[in-house]
Formats: C-alpha cells, sequence, structure tokens
C-alpha cells in the first residue's frame, strides 16, 4: 500500500526513491509491527483480562506451572494483526507470494481462533477437535500449495531442491502440493507443540523467521542466486517483507511474553507462526533447511512422538514429561534456564541452516 503510495511520490521527489528499496521497506516492516504490538498489546491484555480468557494448566503439569491460571491467551491475535498490517503497509500488493505467504498464516490463524474460543469460552476442553482441526489445517495447506501449483511460472518454483548440491533439483510433479501440505501442517503443529513456556516460541519462530527472509532476498535476486547456486524465483524477495513483519511481530509480542508471561499466544498464534514458517520455506525452496533451521520444533514434535510410541508398546515412558522442555522441567531446571538455552539451541540451527548457501 504505501509502496504504491511512495513510488508515485519518487517521481516527483528523488528522496522517495529509498522506499523502493526492497531492505529498506523490510526494516520498516519490522518497526511498524513492533510498533502495533506495543500500542495495541498492553489495551488487549486489559481486555483478555476482563474477558476472563485466561490460560488453563492441566492437572499433571509441572507444578511451577499452576501460578499461570488465568494469564490471559488468545494473544497471537496481536501478532496475527500485527503481521498482516505490516505486511500490507510495506508489501508489494501485486506480489502473488505475499498473498500466499499471509493468506496461509492468517487461515491457520482462524482455525486456531475457534479451537482456542472452544476451549477457553465455551470451557470444551478438546476445543474444536483433534481431527477436526486437522481437517481445516490440511485444507488450507493443500490449498496454499494447490494455488503455488497452479501459478507456478517456471519449474524452479516446484521442484524439490536437496541443499549442499548445486545441481540436484528433484522434479516431483503434484506431489509439490503433498510436499506443501506436510510441510505447513507439520510446522503449524510443531510450534504449537513448543508453545509451552514463557516466549520459549516465539524466539526461535522469529530468528527462523529472520533466516527464511534471507533466503527469500537471494531467492529473489537474479545475480545472488546464481553466485550461490540456489534456484532464482522472481518475486519471492517480496517476501523477505512478510518475514520482517513476523520477526517485528515476535519481538513486540514477545515483550509482553517474556517470563513472567503477562500474555499468552494460544493456538491462534502457535498454529499461525508455524504455518507461515511452512509456507515461506515452500516459496523459497528451502523446505530441507527449514527442519535443519527450525530443528528446535523438529525435535520437540519427535519427543512427544516417542514418549508415545514408547508407553504404547512398551508400557514406559522415555521422558519424565514430553514436550522435551516439560522432562527438563520436571528435572529441576528453572523455567528461564529451559527458555534461553532452548533460544541458543535455535539460534545455533538457524546459523547452521544459512551456513549451507556458501556449502554448495
Amino acid at each position: 500500500m504505501l509502496n504504491w503510495a511512495f513510488e508515485q511520490l519518487a517521481v516527483e521527489f528523488s528522496g522517495f526513491n529509498v522506499f523502493r528499496y526492497l531492505t529498506f521497506r523490510a526494516i520498516c516492516g519490522v518497526v511498524t509491527a513492533m510498533v502495533i504490538c506495543f500500542i495495541v498489546g498492553p489495551r488487549m491484555i486489559e481486555r483478555l483480562g476482563r474477558l476472563q480468557i485466561g490460560e488453563t494448566i492441566r492437572p499433571d503439569g509441572p507444578p511451577t506451572h499452576f501460578s499461570k491460571v488465568g494469564t490471559p491467551t488468545m494473544g497471537g491475535a496481536l501478532i496475527l494483526i500485527s503481521i498482516a498490517l505490516s505486511t500490507l503497509l510495506w508489501a508489494d500488493l501485486g506480489n502473488r507470494f505475499v498473498w500466499i505467504a499471509l493468506g496461509t498464516c492468517i487461515g491457520f490463524g482462524v482455525i486456531g481462533w475457534f479451537d482456542d474460543w472452544k476451549k477457553l469460552v465455551h470451557q470444551e476442553p478438546r476445543g474444536i477437535g483433534a481431527r477436526n482441526k486437522f481437517l481445516w489445517q490440511s485444507i488450507v495447506g493443500a490449498g496454499a500449495g494447490i494455488v503455488l501449483f497452479v501459478t507456478a511460472q517456471g519449474p524452479a518454483e516446484i521442484q524439490l531442491i536437496v541443499p549442499l548440491f548445486k545441481e540436484v533439483a528433484l522434479d516431483i510433479g503434484f506431489a509439490f502440493v503433498v510436499l506443501t501440505w506436510f510441510v505447513v501442517v507439520g510446522f503449524s503443529n510443531a510450534v504449537n507443540l513448543t508453545d509451552g513456556l514463557d516466549g520459549l516460541a516465539i524466539m526461535p519462530s522469529v530468528l527462523v523467521a529472520g533466516g527464511l527472509g534471507v533466503f527469500a532476498y537471494l531467492t529473489g535476486h537474479f545475480v545472488f542466486s546464481g553466485y550461490l547456486g540456489i534456484p532464482y524465483i522472481a518475486g519471492a524477495g517480496e517476501v523477505l517483507v512478510f518475514c520482517s513483519a513476523l520477526a517485528g511481530a515476535g519481538l513486540g509480542f514477545l515483550w509482553f511474553n517474556t517470563y513472567p508471561a503477562q500474555i499468552f499466544m494460544g493456538d491462534i498464534g502457535a498454529l499461525a507462526l508455524g504455518a507461515a514458517l511452512g509456507i515461506v520455506a515452500v516459496i523459497v525452496r528451502q523446505e530441507i533447511v527449514l527442519l535443519v533451521m527450525g530443528g528446535l520444533f523438529v525435535i520437540e514434535t519427535v519427543s512427544v512422538v516417542l514418549q508415545v510410541v514408547s508407553f504404547k508398546l512398551l508400557g514406559r515412558r522415555i521422558f519424565r514429561m514430553a514436550p522435551l522442555h516439560h522432562h527438563f522441567e520436571m528435572k529441576g531446571w528453572p523455567e528461564p534456564r529451559v527458555i534461553v538455552r532452548f533460544w541458543i539451541i535455535s539460534l545455533i540451527l538457524v546459523l547452521i541452516g544459512l551456513a549451507t548457501l556458501k556449502v554448495r
């Protein structure tokens, strides 16, 4: 929106040409999303508290969590509002990738909103139910994959890229839609599983969004993509603005979500963030790299799977509690220690993912 306006002004005033630069608009996106969070956040916390939309704690959870009962949740709405407004203000709205990324993010946010509303307002512990949630996630995730497949303007947009190898690009045909569905739905639920401690999920989401933003910028740049041996996808660079908006919204939300949290994001935020990271990775053709950069989310999900399988097959648990962050809490680690150490792990994994740009 503002991008178009400043382009018109640049015709008469050369100083406005700075707004044509993608990197400058990305910086504006970060700042705008953070400012929106800082302005709207306190009002949203007060409103949710007045409506008594507060966190519930499972009876078998870590004892240290019982003090969190009643903390306002569904704060993911703040993240979505910030991402949406910042993206609409600074991105090129004629770019299809921007709309696909934003639409997927909001679509999963709506699913999370209904789930949270059922749990917290209607007092239904199962929310909309696992089957219904998975069904709607699949519809939105597969829908995004179909749109990308149908609108693809070249083979590079729907090939499976294998990192570390310059020439390995596999034509997978319509299986691209299945891959998109798996990545988007899988990461949506992975972030949701990780969202169990104050700020635990939001900071890794910010870090991964930043890493994917770098990939988006380079993938959409003909010279840089050629030099680095990654596929060139025209228009993918604009997704950097969406990633910057996500990072800014995440940092703004962390201001209120850091330990001890004043607000929790709920499913509306966790499902949307995971889906956003997944669809961006698909757009820039870096699904495998996402598994590395978002390795913390993968590890948390695997810990749950192993716990369930072990208990059903062997009758015993591998961890004291799953997901993994609860295991360390049950071992006596203070919550801030678990959070910060997991953040450090996430930062290292994002750096490893970025390193694949040169190791080819």
